[in-house]
């Protein structure tokens, strides 16, 4: 999982003027129409309270993730995200969905990206897959995962405006997001889930000074434009602090559209700095088992 997502301008800035006219115009030839866009946004309708009343776990990236036992999560309602499909015994507990939030452009290319998504595929079982719609022309024109269920969220805009009582509707444009569990929120309270518990969710690299994950990646090594090849951040401080307060703003909009709603999001990651729900121990999920 990425730390932090870039604003789409600190790629554009890598590119002299004429690049950028050409960067743009191989979005636009690589894009979904709006009429795609649309209809892809209006088959997430039939999400709207599949898992009324129910619980389900999102498991981050973060190194935490291997303190915990994951063999528990067998028989659960599990998100997985980005790279995830790459831990230890990631089939045994088969996550029912996974996450991939947009992508941002610049040393991660389209080849790398259909590659990416072909390693994905190969790992992710049976999972249902939602992507921002930004991937959707390039997944229709490489005809990339196929037999799987792809859905697609437009990603755009921000939570100031959102209204403090109503779910965010996966079916029209929600807010881009600054990680990927802000996304996989969003489509849970969609769902219905009534107890969403982060795992692995650290947001602990400012006082760590570097960006790990709980196991090795494979295509997306080095490709991420925030980290430098040994996993410190490339950010300065002022970089940092900004994109770190932009997503703890979205975690806590979240934190108060829940309560709003009778949902309870929980934190049961082993450690890390993610204050903006409450702690539960990951074994006391498990206790009445």
């Amino acid at each position: 999982m990425a730390s932090v997502v870039k604003n789409i301008g600190s790629v554009l800035s890598l590119f002299v003027p004429r690049g950028v006219q050409v960067l743009r115009q191989w979005r636009k030839s690589r894009s979904a129409t709006s009429a795609e866009i649309r209809a892809l946004l209006k088959a997430n309708q039939d999400l709207a309270n599949r898992h009324k009343g129910e619980r389900c776990f999102i498991l981050g990236n973060g190194p935490s993730a291997k303190k915990l036992d994951l063999s528990k999560l067998k028989g659960e309602t599990v998100f997985s995200v980005s790279n995830g499909y790459l831990f230890p015994g990631y089939a045994d507990f088969s996550p029912r969905y996974h996450c991939v939030p947009q992508i941002t452009y610049g040393l991660m290319t389209e080849e790398d990206t259909v590659r990416w998504f072909k390693e994905m595929h190969e790992g992710l079982g049976d999972a249902e897959l939602f992507l921002s719609s930004n991937e959707a022309g390039l997944v229709r024109d490489r005809q990339l995962f196929p037999g799987r269920k792809v859905r697609y969220l437009n990603l755009g805009g921000g939570f100031d405006h959102w209204p403090e009582q109503g779910l965010v509707d996966i079916s029209k444009m929600v807010p881009a997001v600054y990680s990927v569990p802000v996304m996989v929120l969003m489509i849970a309270m969609y769902m219905g889930f009534k107890d969403i518990i982060l795992l692995g969710v650290d947001h602990d690299q400012f006082l760590t000074s570097k960006y790990d994950y709980a196991f090795e990646l494979k295509t997306q090594k080095g490709k991420d434009i925030t980290l430098n090849p040994d996993g410190s951040s490339s950010l300065s401080r002022y970089e940092e602090f900004r994109s770190l307060f932009r997503l703890w703003h979205q975690y806590r909009n979240l934190a108060l559209l829940a309560r709003a709603n009778g949902i309870e999001i929980f934190n049961s990651t082993p450690g890390g700095e993610l204050d903006e729900f409450p702690r539960k121990n990951f074994d006391e999920w498990f206790s009445a088992k």
